[in-house]
């Protein structure tokens, strides 16, 4: 196992034995009694040899490299595109959903206009000195002085709104 790793990675790495052997300081024939399994580097070599390879003494001894597979990155890769459409879709809806929202304030908004407009600030005329009318009117006149200064701004706001989430 430790033969054919040396000579495998030293092929990989475009070496030859003399160049490998030169780097580690040992005659050709020492590489060359290593790759045909007749001898084995000590525990220091082993540790020289994997300095020169840039690789770990476990990898060289045969520990696997778990390496993944074109098959592996392609299910991932599945994966994700199908998490990404399930994502753009999702945040289609919710922008959807916020566009249709800003429309509603919209209509809301003017309806509540056109409802004043039509009363046309009937609460004035109303008996002010029945308990009942009194608070009703002045509920109703708080409502309609607020709404009247508030809503242009949230009409803006939503049509705004509309617009930028088409």
């Amino acid at each position: 196992m430790l033969n054919e790793n040396i000579k495998a990675v030293r092929k990989s790495k475009g070496l030859s034995q003399e160049e490998l052997a030169i780097k580690l300081n040992v005659v050709r024939q020492t590489i060359s009694k290593w790759e045909q399994g007749l001898s084995v580097p000590d525990a220091d070599m082993l540790i020289s040899i994997s300095e020169v390879f840039e690789m770990p003494v476990s990898t060289l001894l045969g520990e696997q490299i778990a390496e993944t597979k074109a098959d592996d990155v392609k299910a991932i890769s599945e994966k994700l595109e199908v998490i990404n459409l399930q994502l753009a879709h999702r945040k289609e809806a919710g922008q959807k959903a916020i566009h249709w929202l800003f429309i509603s304030v919209c209509v809301v908004i003017v309806a509540i206009f056109a409802v004043l407009i039509v009363l046309n600030s009937s609460y004035l005329g109303w008996d002010y000195s029945d308990p009942e009318t009194a608070v009703a009117g002045a509920v109703f006149h708080a409502f309609e002085w607020l709404f009247v200064r508030t809503a242009p701004f949230a009409l803006i706001g939503a049509i705004a709104g509309t617009y930028l989430t088409r």
